[in-house]
C-alpha cells in the first residue's frame, strides 16, 4: 500500500449511525451453490428487515459483476478478487450503519474467512444455504448446470470447480427443503436472539 495514504477518522461514527437507525450494522453473508436460493432468501430477509425499519442493502452476485467487478472473469484468482472487493464494500456499508446483505456463491472457505477477518468479531454472520446439487440442478431454469456438464461453461462451481461448504457458519438454512418464509424467519429469529435487531 502507498505509504502516504492515511486513514481518516470520521466525525460521524458508526455508533452514531447505529443509534440513529435503532439497530446494529453487520454483514449477513449468504453462501451456497448456484440455485441454492441465496438471492431469493437475501431479498426476502431484506424485505422483512425493511418492514422493521432497518437500514439494509443487498449486494447480489450478478448485479455486482455488472459494475464494481465487471472487469473480472471466473478464474480462481478472479473469484477470490471478486469476494475481496465485496468484503471491502460490505465493510464500508457497516461503517455507514447499514446491514450489508450479500448473496454470492463464494465457494472457497479461505475467501469467506478473509472477509470475516476484515471486520470485528460478531460483524460477519455466515449463512449457509444448504441445498443439494441435485436440487440446484433441478431448479436451474437458465440451464447453467447442463452447459457446465457439457463443458460449455468452464470453472462452474459444483461441476468443474469445487464448492467448500462452511466449516462453522453462524446459521445453516435448509433452502433445498424448507419454503422461503421458513428460511427467512429462521434468519430473522437468529438476528433477534443475538441482539442484532429488535
Amino acid at each position: 500500500m502507498e505509504k502516504n495514504i492515511v486513514w481518516h477518522q470520521p466525525v460521524v461514527t458508526r455508533m452514531m449511525r447505529e443509534n440513529e437507525n435503532g439497530h446494529a450494522s453487520f454483514i449477513l453473508w449468504f453462501t451456497g451453490l448456484s440455485g441454492a436460493g441465496k438471492s431469493t432468501l437475501a431479498h426476502r430477509v431484506e424485505d422483512l428487515l425493511h418492514q422493521n425499519q432497518c437500514q439494509t442493502f443487498v449486494l447480489d452476485g450478478d448485479n455486482v459483476r455488472h459494475g464494481l467487478c465487471g472487469d473480472l472473469g471466473f478464474s480462481v484468482e478472479d473469484r477470490r478478487e471478486n469476494i475481496r472487493r465485496i468484503g471491502e464494500m460490505s465493510k464500508l456499508y457497516i461503517e455507514a450503519g447499514v446491514i450489508a446483505i450479500t448473496a454470492f456463491i463464494s465457494p472457497f472457505q479461505l475467501d469467506r474467512d478473509g472477509v470475516r477477518a476484515m471486520v470485528k468479531a460478531g460483524d460477519f454472520i455466515e449463512v449457509y444455504c444448504d441445498a443439494s446439487l441435485a436440487v440446484c440442478e433441478a431448479r436451474d431454469v437458465k440451464g447453467f448446470y447442463e452447459k457446465a456438464r457439457k463443458g460449455e461453461i468452464k470453472e462452474f462451481t459444483g461441476i468443474s470447480s469445487p464448492y467448500e461448504a462452511p466449516l462453522s457458519p453462524e446459521l445453516i438454512v435448509a433452502t433445498g427443503e424448507a419454503d422461503l418464509d421458513q428460511c427467512a424467519y429462521k434468519v430473522i429469529k437468529y438476528l433477534k436472539n443475538n441482539g442484532k435487531i429488535k
